[in-house]
This record gives structure tokens, C-alpha cells and sequence, in this order.
């Protein structure tokens, strides 16, 4: 029986460098990207010469990549070993399995490890699959000659291929071999393969997408399993202990999030002197993991959309090499620089926090409001006022774009300073143009800045609007949204 599970991509709005340390906060909304992994036995029975090797087969499949991995894994001591070509490995992938059998052999008791060991036998037939919205279809488009509009990506059939860049087209800058929107796509992708390995296998017992409720429960035991063994595997594969916060979102969605302390990890990355994977994956499991998480999403009829300047990509390792740089070079400035920022995140996270808490308090207000000032530029919607209960509605959202504006001076400075471009000069012409299109309340760069993507939050269904804009400024607007669910099972393959 096949096991399918799928992790959401995400944008990170606001705690762009500052998340990288404690205790500060970012606020990260998961979308309806999503990366989803099929786990199912490669063979009916177990193969009679598995039992005498102790090795068992993985079959590892990207359709949208034409790839195909074989590796054999070994029952001793959990060794992976690829016997395909080497250009076709994924380490996040790889990971993933050892270290989610490795979670079922740190925790369960012997019964439950000889089914395991039984079931393990048939192999591991493992497909993975990524939403369109990860990937940039951009040149494909343009070289259709399509208008730069949702319509056009649309059209594309569900998991399409994908291109791979070529150092002769971008001279050679070493740009990622897949040209890619920002959504944190090896994240989602190592959650989705925990998730769907570690129910496979019987560690957890996760809830189908199509229960909306259960975010709502205390009880988080099976989540933050797969939160552990994907923040390992995928911290592990990177070679780097990030801030965690695009596996947060993608096991647990949209939050507040304030990363973990990274010495949980040491075990992991000390593995290879002298101890069992079983032992070292038990030890991490075992670590008090102190990341802090609060619910949180857009307030109601605010809608989240993302754009491709198709400006080229940035490379988001070497700008926060350059901010750190920058910090230990003027330590000063730096703090004071990031204590700025961090109030204006919580002016942020508090406006619209309040804005939450005025749909649910004063529903009618606040939908009329909004629905009003969609059809306007900020500047007029103090206009539209009818009472004081509106009023107070329109001081708060003018509250989060001010708090907004401040955010992007800070992170422009700070970009000077590092000399790196955090936000653009044609960013910055974006995004204003942007802001004060109708409709619109926020406007930034996701994340560590750069030339990526750029993202909007709009009041209402002013997206029509702000879409025709974007592709008069050479800006594709993608399909993505916000949506709140983090990891989950899924009723069968999305391509049926």
C-alpha cells in the first residue's frame, strides 16, 4: 500500500537575517505549493537474498527531472550506498531515509523491529514530486512568446519538466542547476519524505489534508517526530545548521517562529566516531529541541501574492556570509541596526495580530472596511471611513504599512553596509510602485532579499489588478497563496 505525504513551500515575510539568531522571531506563511512523496514496497514479497545480505534495495524517482536513483541500504548499520550514476544523487533524500529507519530502530522494541526488518525487505520505492510553483517557468513562457501572466503558468500541465540552467547562459556564475522561485523547495521536499517514510513505516500516524481541524490539536507528538528527523536530515545534507525556519512551516505551517538552539544537532554532525546511527538519531530525539512556534496567518480577506522579477537569482548562503561578515567588522552598528529592525518586525507582527482580532470582534466592520479599501490607494482610505470602529480599523492597516516601510529601510541599510543587494535599487522601484498600487497593504522581498521574487499582501480581491500591473512592469505573478496546513497525508498520487 502506498504511502503519500506532502510538505508546503513558504515565504518568509518577515525575520529575514534576524531568525538566524535567537531569540529574535519571523513570521513564515506556508502556501499551497506543496512537494509531495510516494513511499511504496519495490518488490511484493522480500527478495530470499535480501534475508542473507542484510542489504535492501531503494529506488528513488524524480518525474520532473527524468531520474532515476538505485542505492542499496543496509539493515547492519543503516549505510547507503548509491550503485546508479552519481550526477542523479539527492543527499536531502538520502538523508531523510537513513535517518528516518533510523528513528523506527532508535524507538521501537523488538517485535516491532522484526516487522520492520520484514517490511523493510520489499525495498523502498520512493517518488518525488514538486508543484509547479517551486520552479521558474519564466524563459519558457517568454519563449512562447505567452503574456507574463498567472493564465500562462496555468496552462502548464500539473509537474512539469523542468529546465536545467546552463553555465555557458549565465556565464558561468555558478547558478543552482534548476532555476527556482524561492519556496524553499528542499525543505518541503525532505518534510514530505520524513513524513511519508516515517508513517510508512509505522513511527507515526499522521492526519489527512482533508481534516482541517488538526492543527487545532494539543497533542503534536507525531508532527514533531517528523519535525526532528526532517530538520537533521535536512540540516545535515546542507552542511550547515540553518535557522530551520522553512522545515518549521513545512511539518507544522504559516507561524511565528523563533529557531532552535543549534547544539541539538552535534550529535548528528559528530556521527562517524564510534557511534550507531540508531544511537546518534536516538540522541537527537532526545535533545531538548527549545524552537519556539506561534500559530499565525494573514487576517481574514488579506491575500499573499508572489512575483518573479526574472531578474536572476541570489545566491542567499553568500548574503548572509556578508551580513555576518558585517557584524563582527562593526559590531555596533549591527546591533543597533538589528534592534531597529526587530522592532519594526513587531510593529509588524502586532498590527496585524490586532487587524485578526478586529475581523473576529467586528466582523461586518472590518469586511466593509477591507472591501472598501480594496478599491483604493492607501492615502484615501482614511476616506472611507463611517464610524470609529472603522476608523480604528483603517489606523491599524495603515499602522502595518508603516511598520512594512520601515522594515524595508532596515534591511536596506543593512544590505549597504554588508555590500550586498538585500533590496535592489529595481527592487525598490518595484515595490513602491507596488505599495502604492490599489489594494495593496504590504510589499517586500521574502527572506534574505535579493533578486528572487518580490511579495504583496492585498486587501480583498484586488489581485486581478496588481497581476496586469506586474506584467506591465516585466513581473510574472505567480499562482502561489497562503495556506496555513503544514505536513499531511494525502488520499492518493496527486497525479491521478
Amino acid at each position: 500500500m502506498a504511502v503519500v505525504a506532502s510538505a508546503p513551500g513558504k515565504v518568509l515575510i518577515t525575520g529575514g537575517y534576524l531568525v538566524l539568531e535567537r531569540p529574535n522571531a519571523g513570521i513564515v506563511l506556508s502556501t499551497n505549493a506543496r512537494f509531495y512523496a510516494i513511499v511504496k514496497p519495490l518488490y511484493e514479497e522480500t527478495k530470499s537474498s535480501s534475508w542473507a545480505t542484510a542489504w535492501t534495495d531503494v529506488k528513488l524517482t524524480s518525474p520532473q527531472m527524468s531520474r532515476e536513483t538505485s542505492y542499496k541500504l543496509s539493515l547492519m548499520d543503516l549505510t547507503l550506498q548509491c550503485v546508479s550514476s552519481s550526477e542523479s544523487r539527492n543527499p536531502f533524500v538520502e538523508y531523510a531515509v537513513q535517518y528516518a529507519v533510523a528513528a523506527a530502530y532508535a524507538t521501537f522494541d523488538k517485535d516491532k523491529k522484526d516487522l520492520l526488518h520484514k517490511l523493510i525487505l520489499q525495498g523502498l520505492d520512493i517518488t518525488i514530486l514538486g508543484c509547479n510553483d517551486f520552479y521558474s517557468y519564466r524563459n519558457q513562457i517568454e519563449a512562447h512568446g505567452l503574456p507574463l501572466m498567472p493564465e500562462s503558468l496555468a496552462a502548464l500541465p500539473p509537474f512539469a519538466s523542468i529546465t536545467f540552467n546552463t553555465e555557458e547562459a549565465h556565464g558561468g556564475k555558478g547558478k543552482p542547476e534548476v532555476a527556482k522561485t524561492g519556496l524553499g523547495s528542499s525543505a518541503a521536499m525532505t518534510t514530505a519524505v520524513v513524513a511519508a517514510l516515517l508513517h510508512y513505516i509505522g513511527v507515526v500516524n499522521l492526519p489527512h489534508f482533508s481534516n482541517n481541524q488538526y492543527q487545532e490539536r494539543e497533542n503534536t507528538t507525531n508532527l514533531d517526530m517528523v519535525h526532528v528527523i526532517a530538520q537533521t536530515a535536512h540540516c545535515i545534507a546542507q552542511g550547515k545548521v540553518g535557522s530551520g525556519f522553512d522545515v518549521s512551516s513545512a511539518v507544522y505551517g504559516s507561524q511565528l517562529y523563533v529557531r532552535f538552539s543549534p547544539e541539538v544537532l552535534s550529535s548528528a554532525q559528530d556521527f562517524g566516531k564510534g557511534k550507531a546511527l540508531e544511537e546518534v538519531i536516538g540522541d537527537v530525539l532526545n535533545c531538548k529541541w527549545d524552537h519556539e512556534r506561534t500559530k499565525f496567518s494573514l487576517p481574514p480577506l488579506m491575500n499573499l501574492l508572489l512575483g518573479e522579477p526574472g531578474s536572476g537569482g541570489s545566491s542567499t548562503v553568500s548574503m548572509v556570509g556578508a551580513v555576518k561578515k558585517w557584524q563582527k567588522s562593526e559590531p555596533e552598528k549591527a546591533q543597533e541596526s538589528w534592534r531597529k529592525l526587530s522592532n519594526a518586525n513587531l510593529a509588524l507582527e502586532r498590527t496585524l495580530n490586532m487587524l485578526s482580532q478586529m475581523a473576529k470582534e467586528h466582523w461586518q466592520s472590518y469586511k466593509s472596511t477591507i472591501n472598501n479599501c480594496s478599491k483604493l490607494r492607501s492615502e484615501k482610505w482614511i476616506d472611507q471611513t463611517s464610524g470609529p470602529k472603522e476608523a480604528e480599523i483603517v489606523k491599524t492597516l495603515l499602522g502595518a504599512r508603516d511598520a512594512m516601510l520601515e522594515i524595508r529601510c532596515h534591511m536596506r541599510l543593512m544590505g549597504e553596509a554588508a555590500g550586498i543587494p538585500i533590496e535592489p535599487e529595481s527592487q525598490t522601484r518595484l515595490l513602491d510602485t507596488t505599495m502604492n498600487m490599489e489594494g495593496v497593504i504590504l510589499a517586500g522581498v521574502p527572506g534574505a532579499g535579493g533578486f528572487d521574487a518580490v511579495f504583496a499582501v492585498i486587501l480583498g480581491d484586488s489581485s486581478s489588478k496588481l497581476t496586469k500591473a506586474w506584467s506591465s512592469l516585466n513581473v510574472l505573478a505567480l499562482l502561489v497563496r497562503e495556506d496555513p496546513h503544514g505536513v499531511s497525508l494525502e488520499s492518493c498520487d496527486p497525479r491521478a
